[in-house]
């Protein structure tokens, strides 16, 4: 589906930087260019890096070795 139609980026896209580090509208215009024309969409777009940033949080992490206890 496309989000912002000014730049024709879909909500694909948009995931797809925040996956890649952007964390807020301003760092998803950069990697995708959403949101840098007329702002009709910047509300779709905070909505969907809110979304995407519950997923990520939510997933569970790795855990590393103790090093202290290993040597």
């Amino acid at each position: 589906m496309i989000v912002c139609h000014c730049q024709s980026v879909t909500e694909r896209a948009i995931r797809n930087a925040v996956r890649d580090g952007a964390r807020c509208r301003r760092s998803v215009a950069r990697a995708c260019a959403a949101g840098r024309s007329c702002g009709g969409c910047t509300h779709a777009i905070d909505e969907i890096v809110r979304s995407e940033l519950d997923q990520l949080d939510a997933q569970p992490r790795l855990a590393l070795p103790d090093l202290a206890a290993a040597g």
